[in-house]
């Protein structure tokens, strides 16, 4: 998502984004036409708490759902220590992208490109959030589609909430099921021009993900204390080198985890005191960490090698503990909304870096309702698409974790850092830059090419 600091030069994405996320002392109004966009009302800032309420919703999506999968590849303690690396060089990558913006007197990702590598950067950014964004977004609808009505693997089939409910009909079929939540829910949110008239469904989500990892971790504790769950896989089975290569397969999951570079532009513009970014940054990732922690040490510990690339569909037989179809019921419907409620949020940023891409021009989005209305139903109709032919989720975080992902969390603010066009850059910056980009390109070009043999 961009932001512009002057009206000279700005893409279209960059002046409606402005309007969307309103800076501090901003008056609200104008743009639209919608009910919700009143004016008059003046924004003196967002809080601390507030702050990291948004960054930390931005932050844990579906993500969460491929982690315990990530358990299975690379063992549970080797996996348990990469989200926690992820989670320190995430902190470092946008403490990089604060410093260079801050001497670039950038207020969005995009113009900081835009200042390190001219037009071309700006846009190359714009497009590598246009691709993640979208990537993730199918990533929700496969979610919802396997939960909902039910998912295959390996021959065996695992039976969705309301397929369980209803028996098998062709209205809560995977295609059906998607196009109700396509048209019932994601298009009327779709279509608010403010991130700011989403604020009480992002507070629902949050308390919906942490009722999911409540549930998932007293459904452990329970089969632990009663004996119930064997040994977990503590290490990786290494045996040949097909087996090395596929545990670079988790690299661009662990990406796609922690990215919400894209929208720490938005939040920074939006504090009463820009300072405190930086604890913002660090608290939310504290946060989802201890989320992430909790989800994959008890999704892998209660399924062990049964273990599901979206571990949501694993939660359709008896557990062995009392009110087991309740508990399932309740941990895939409470996720399942969350990402339907996460979806908009995302589709936001989406829409306005696309906007971007493709009218570089026009007069801000919010002031034509006509390219409004078309870009949000293109955008709706071809994530529909991809994720009723898209297998499943690992192939979705996949590609997007090793492409886009990986340029907009590490490759860019390194390559800001290394082109230091300010003259502010450490020996460390450097060496940390460095660093970050032959890992990311080496880590998922390796996971790229074994899972292109695989």
């Amino acid at each position: 998502m961009v932001m512009p600091i002057s009206s000279g030069g700005d893409h279209a994405a960059e002046t409606e984004s402005t309007e969307s996320l309103l800076p501090k002392n901003q008056q609200r109004g104008g743009g639209g036409g919608d009910g919700d966009e009143g004016g008059g009302d003046d924004f003196h800032g967002a809080s601390f708490a507030g702050a990291v309420f948004n960054l930390s919703t931005t932050i844990v999506g579906a993500g969460i759902m491929a982690l315990p999968a990530t358990m299975k590849v690379l063992g549970l303690a080797p996996g348990l220590v990469l989200i926690v690396l992820a989670a320190v060089l995430t902190d470092a990558s946008i403490e990089l992208l604060v410093r260079y913006s801050r001497a670039a007197g950038a207020k969005s990702y995009g113009r900081a490109m835009g200042d390190a590598f001219g037009a071309f950067g700006r846009g190359f950014l714009q497009l590598c959030v246009v691709v993640n964004n979208v990537g993730v977004m199918v990533v929700y609808m496969i979610i919802i589609g396997d939960v909902l009505s039910g998912t295959s693997s390996h021959g065996v089939h695992h039976h969705g909430v309301i397929e369980g409910w209803f028996g098998p009909n062709r209205w809560n079929g995977r295609f059906a099921i998607l196009t109700i939540t396509t048209f019932g829910v994601f298009a009327p949110l779709a279509s608010f021009k403010r991130v700011d008239s989403l604020r009480f469904t992002s507070a629902v989500s949050v308390a919906l993900a942490v009722v999911f990892v409540v549930i998932t971790a007293g459904i452990a504790i329970f089969k632990l204390a009663r004996g119930q769950i064997p040994m977990p896989q503590l290490f990786p089975d290494v045996h040949d080198w097909p087996s090395v290569w596929r545990l670079f397969t988790a690299a661009p999951v662990l990406v796609t985890a922690y990215i919400c570079h894209y929208n720490v532009h938005p939040i920074y513009n939006e504090l009463r005191d820009s300072l405190q970014i930086r604890p913002i940054v660090r608290t939310s990732l504290l946060l989802c960490s201890a989320v992430y922690i909790t989800t994959s040490f008890f999704g892998f510990l209660l399924f062990g090698d049964a273990t599901l690339d979206d571990v949501l569909a694993n939660f359709d037989a008896n557990l062995g503990i009392p009110y087991s179809s309740f508990f399932n019921d309740a941990v895939r419907v409470s996720y399942v909304l969350h990402l339907m409620l996460v979806f908009p949020i995302v589709f936001h940023a989406l829409r306005l870096n696309m906007d971007g891409l493709l009218f570089p021009s026009a007069r801000p989005l919010s002031c034509d309702n006509r390219r409004f209305a078309v870009l949000t139903a293109a955008l709706l109709a071809v994530i529909f698409l991809a994720a009723n032919f898209i297998p499943n989720i690992w192939d979705a975080f996949q590609f997007t974790g090793a492409t886009a992902s990986v340029c907009v969390a590490y490759i860019f603010p390194a390559a800001i850092t290394l082109r230091d066009r300010h003259g502010i850059a450490r020996k460390r910056d450097k060496l940390l830059a460095v660093f970050m980009i032959v890992l990311a390109v080496v880590a998922n070009a390796v996971a790229v090419y074994s899972d292109a043999c695989s």
